[in-house]
């Protein structure tokens, strides 16, 4: 049996270190979920938590979502992926909690059952939309329903 070269495995691990750095995984995890739905769409969307619909009520005017995470932060829960909404050109809400970490877990997780309800597309590395029916969706949602779940995101200018 012959030892791969050391200089070719190096490169592949660490092509591999990269990518789960970024995200890569979850995120061609995330794609792969919005394809298939494409692919096969679900006969409902069924009940929504409501932090999806906080989500969709979030993007429902420009539709326009990114899942990220802060490589270089200093805490943990700062460098966990988190949904980032543009709430219009010079606005973003982020998702996302450093000092309670399970507030971007929910959100993350109601993230995830958008793509699995047809609701989320996936357009180029960490960047989502709406898809026809999220936008649908969302314009449905009425704030005062999920008033309370928005004030739990962070929102910002667009290049902060």
């Amino acid at each position: 049996m012959t030892l791969p070269d050391p200089s070719e495995y190096h490169g592949q691990m660490q092509a591999s270190w990269e990518a789960l750095g970024e995200g890569a995984p979850m995120l061609a995890a995330l794609a792969a979920l919005c394809a298939r739905v494409v692919m096969d769409p679900p006969q409902s969307s069924g009940e929504l938590s409501g932090e999806a619909r906080a989500i969709l009520f979030a993007a429902k005017d420009r539709g326009v979502i990114e899942v990220r995470g802060v490589r270089t932060a200093f805490e943990a829960p700062a460098r966990l992926l988190a949904v980032y909404v543009e709430r219009d050109e010079h606005r973003t809400v982020a998702f996302r909690n450093r000092e309670y970490p399970e507030v971007t877990a929910r959100f993350f997780d109601a993230f995830c059952q958008l793509c699995r309800a047809g609701l989320i597309l996936h357009h180029l590395h960490r960047d989502f939309s709406l898809s026809k029916a999220g936008f649908e969706v969302a314009r449905t949602i009425d704030e005062s329903e999920v008033q309370a779940l928005l004030a739990e995101a962070t929102e910002f200018g667009l290049h902060e």
